[in-house]
């Protein structure tokens, strides 16, 4: 299962790396009751996620049905999605009668959210990250729902702290951070009311080759642009080991909601990065600033006790991410602006 090749080739190859379920995912899904529906399946994480899921049931020899739900703006991404196997609905979730017209199933993942652009338009920030999970909370009521949440509403704190850890109280830094502790709050008030075995998973921060910290250090690098420091650590975890374990959080879902931290062991630094990819590259990285002695960081030691470490070593991370910029694939280009330290999204 971990015969990682040294050179990712193609969005091919990719795709089967980030949507490889690992064996222990397999056994889980042989166990799993009920069928599974991704809530807004369309995005960076959604379609991996959902195929995996579809993988893993097909490596158990079981049938599920597998749903996702989206608006589907782009209908590339819709095709791909149906052509994984999944089943689709299409329709805006803050619409309640499309709500309303979806299935009960028993395992739901909720992955809607808003980020980029909260600042500008603040109310629909809300309504997507707060007022979306009450009603999500209400109409599956009866499922088990591991619903994604951000590192972002906890503080920032000492780089040498360790990371912030489940247990420590949220106090969320600007409206984007504070709307997803409301998405929290709301599905634990369900989890609370209906008895709704829930788990909320804050992700800091999930990379692969096409998106994420990485890739945003990488491409200044590569284009002698400026590295700032302004946010010198980052967390990071190789998006086909979160994909694994988000899966199986379904198995720890609890009433009241279950907080899990997940991402990678070590505390990185942005210049020590900016550097091995200025190797790579044949390239003296440009730096500025200097490194504050605080950061968002997350102690993911809970979700690593659960499921093992991550399978995806940093180094390896570090070489594909650098060898898919040299080759000069495609990227997704959606900055993940970690050096924001105000909130402001």
């Amino acid at each position: 299962m971990n015969d990682y090749p040294n050179r990712i080739l193609d969005d091919k190859q990719l795709e089967e790396l980030l949507s490889r379920p690992a064996e222990e995912t397999v056994e889980m899904f042989k166990r799993l009751e009920g069928d599974i529906m991704f809530l807004g399946i369309a995005g960076k994480i959604g379609p991996s996620l959902a195929n995996m899921a579809k993988r893993a049931c097909d490596e158990a020899g079981i049938k599920k049905r597998i749903i996702g739900v989206s608006r589907f703006s782009c209908d590339e991404e819709k095709k791909h999605i149906e052509e994984l196997g999944i089943e689709i609905f299409q329709g805006d979730l803050l619409e309640r009668d499309f709500l309303e017209s979806l299935p009960k199933v028993k395992n739901v993942f909720f992955l809607a959210g808003m980020k980029f652009g909260s600042e500008e338009n603040a109310s629909l920030t809300w309504a997507m990250n707060s007022y979306l999970p009450a009603l999500i909370a209400e109409h599956f009521k009866d499922s088990k729902i591991v619903a994604y949440s951000t590192g972002c509403v906890y503080p920032l704190v000492d780089i040498d702290s360790g990371g912030s850890k489940e247990t420590d109280v949220p106090k969320p830094l600007g409206e984007y951070a504070q709307s997803c502790l409301g998405r929290e709050r709301m599905f634990e008030y369900g989890s609370k009311k209906y008895n709704t075995p829930v788990v909320l998973i804050r992700l800091n921060y999930a990379v692969e080759p096409r998106y994420g910290v990485l890739i945003d250090i990488a491409t200044k690098v590569k284009n002698s642009i400026p590295v700032d420091l302004s946010m010198g650590y980052f967390n990071v975890i190789w998006q086909g080991d979160a994909n694994n374990q988000v899966l199986r959080s379904l198995e720890y879902t609890e009433t009241p909601a279950k907080i899990l931290n997940i991402t990678g062991q070590e505390t990185l630094s942005v210049r020590d990065i900016a550097e091995e990819f200025g190797k790579i590259f044949g390239i003296m990285p440009i730096i500025v600033g200097e490194e504050a002695q605080t950061a968002f960081l997350n102690n993911s030691d809970l979700a690593h006790n659960l499921f093992g470490n991550p399978k995806l070593s940093i180094n390896k991370l570090l070489k594909w991410t650098g060898y898919w910029i040299e080759d000069e694939k495609k990227i997704l280009g959606k900055p993940t602006h970690f050096e924001v330290r105000d909130g402001k999204y």
